[in-house]
C-alpha cells in the first residue's frame, strides 16, 4: 500500500512521488527526470510555453480557476521594468493541505514550475510566500533551494542559457487574509497583509508597484509538467473545459482521509464512498463541503455530480481549492457553520466594514442560536447580514463566510429550528 494509500482510481500525476523520500534532494529528483522540463521550456519561446499552458486549459489551482495561461499572457512582453512571479504556497483555506504535501515531497518540483513561469512571463525573480507554521515543508524546501542554487538552475546565466532568475523563499506569519494575491503582495513589501483595490492589477502593477503573477504551488507543478509532456498529454484526463488531474483533501467523517488525484470531472459521490471508503461506523452521509469552508454546502442528495468547475458551479456551489470536508448525520451544522464564521471573524483585516463588522455579528448571533438563546427572526437577520457581506469588500473573505451561512440556512434550517425550538421550551420550563 502507497502512501498512505492509493487507489486504483487515481491518477497519480502531481502525487508520483509522493511518500518517496528519495524525490527531495537535487540527485533523487535529476534521477527521477526532474530539471528536463525546465531544459526544455529555457529552449523554447517564451511565447511557446505560454501557449503551451494555455492550450492545455490548465486553470489555476488555488481555488479561483481562472486560466493559467491566460494569466500569464497577461503580462507586458515589451516592458523593461522588473516583472515578478510570486508563488502561493500559504495554503490557509480550512481543510486544504495538499499544497504542504508537494513541498514536503517533491520541493525541486515547485522550484522548476516557479522557474518556468518566471521564464515564460519574463520574470528576473520569483517569491515563494509559504505560510509559517510550514516548518517541516520550510526546511525542506529551503534546503532545495540551496542545492538548486549551487547546481546553477537558479541565479545567473541557467544551465547555460543566458537567463538569470533569482527565487527567493518568503516566511509569512499565519495570516489566512496573505492568501489573497494583493493582500500576499502588501505582506511581502512588509506592509500589513490588506487586500488592494482592483484596478490596477498585478499583471500592470503589482508587487513593488512592478508586473507581477501570481499562482499556486499546484498550479506551477502541474505548468511543468505540461511543458514536458505537452497539452494534449495533459488534455487526456478531465472535460473539456476542467482538464487535467486534481489533488483534493479529504478530511471529516470518511474511512480513509488524506490527499487523493483523480481526474477533474471524476464522479463526487463515488469519490466519497468508494476512493474515501465511505462514512465510518455505518452513519449515514449529512452534508460535504467539496472545495474548502468557504464555498456552499452540500446535502447527500447533491453529491451525484462531477468533480470539475462547470458541475459544481451547476449544483450551487464551488470547486475551490479542492478541499472535501465530509459531515456524518451526528454532526451539529450550526455548530459547524459558527466555528467557520468564527474563523473568518478573527481573520478579517477589518479594512472593509461589511466585513469587520458582519462577521463578528454573524458569529455572535450563530453561537446564541447554538447556546439556546436564538429566534427565528435570527435566521432572517443572518441571511440580511450575508447578503450585505456579499460582492461588497476588496476581497471575498467576507463572501467565504456567508457562503456556509446562507447554504447552511437554506438546506438545514430544521437544525437551526430544532435548537430555536429547545431553547424555547428551557425557556418556558423556567
Amino acid at each position: 500500500m502507497a502512501y498512505p494509500y492509493t487507489h486504483p482510481s487515481e491518477v497519480r500525476v502531481l502525487s508520483k512521488y509522493f511518500g518517496d523520500p528519495g524525490a527531495r534532494t537535487l540527485k533523487g529528483w535529476e534521477a527521477r527526470g526532474g530539471y528536463r522540463p525546465l531544459r526544455k521550456a529555457l529552449g523554447m519561446g517564451r511565447g511557446d510555453v505560454v501557449n503551451e499552458v494555455k492550450a492545455s486549459g490548465l486553470r489555476g489551482r488555488g481555488g479561483a480557476g481562472f486560466p493559467t495561461g491566460v494569466k500569464w499572457s497577461f503580462m507586458p512582453q515589451a516592458s523593461e521594468r522588473p516583472h515578478y512571479l510570486l508563488c502561493n504556497a500559504d495554503e490557509s483555506e480550512p481543510g486544504t493541505f495538499k499544497d504542504r504535501e508537494l513541498i514536503r515531497w517533491t520541493p525541486h518540483a515547485l522550484i522548476e514550475g516557479c522557474l518556468i513561469g518566471a521564464y515564460a512571463i519574463r520574470a528576473q525573480h520569483a517569491y515563494i510566500y509559504i505560510r509559517g507554521e510550514f516548518f517541516e515543508p520550510t526546511q525542506i524546501l529551503a534546503k532545495a533551494i540551496e542545492e538548486a542554487y549551487a547546481a546553477g538552475y537558479i541565479g545567473k546565466n541557467i544551465m547555460g542559457s543566458g537567463v538569470d532568475i533569482d527565487l527567493t523563499l518568503h516566511l509569512g506569519a499565519g495570516a489566512y487574509i496573505c492568501g489573497e494575491e494583493t493582500g500576499l503582495m502588501n505582506s511581502l513589501e512588509g506592509r500589513r497583509g490588506e487586500p488592494r483595490l482592483k484596478p490596477p492589477f498585478p499583471a500592470v502593477s503589482g508587487v513593488f508597484g512592478k508586473p507581477s503573477t501570481i499562482n499556486n504551488v499546484e498550479t506551477l507543478i502541474a505548468a511543468a509538467l505540461i511543458v514536458e509532456n505537452g497539452a494534449d498529454w495533459y488534455r487526456q484526463w478531465g472535460t473539456e473545459k476542467s482538464t487535467g488531474t486534481k489533488l483534493f483533501c479529504v478530511s471529516g467523517h470518511v474511512e480513509r482521509p488524506g490527499n487523493f488525484e483523480v481526474p477533474m470531472g471524476f464522479n463526487f459521490k463515488e469519490f466519497i464512498y468508494d476512493v474515501c471508503g465511505g462514512i465510518p461506523h455505518g452513519r449515514k452521509l449529512k452534508a460535504v463541503i467539496p472545495g474548502g469552508s468557504s464555498v456552499p454546502i452540500l446535502t447527500a442528495d447533491e453529491i451525484d455530480i462531477g468533480m470539475d468547475y462547470e458541475a459544481m458551479a451547476a449544483a450551487g456551489t464551488m470547486l475551490g481549492c479542492g478541499s472535501v470536508i465530509v459531515m456524518d448525520d451526528t454532526t451539529d451544522i450550526v455548530k459547524q457553520v459558527r466555528r467557520m464564521v468564527d474563523f473568518y471573524a478573527h481573520e478579517s483585516c477589518g479594512q472593509c466594514t461589511p466585513c469587520r463588522e458582519g462577521t463578528a455579528w454573524a458569529a455572535k448571533i450563530l453561537r446564541r442560536v447554538e447556546n439556546g438563546w436564538g429566534t427565528e427572526a435570527d435566521l432572517d437577520t443572518l441571511l440580511d447580514i450575508s447578503e450585505n457581506m456579499s460582492g461588497k469588500t476588496i476581497c471575498v473573505l467576507s463572501d467565504a463566510a456567508a457562503a456556509p451561512i446562507v447554504s447552511s440556512i437554506q438546506k438545514f434550517r430544521t437544525d437551526y429550528l430544532a435548537l430555536i425550538r429547545r431553547g424555547e421550551s428551557l425557556a418556558a420550563a423556567r
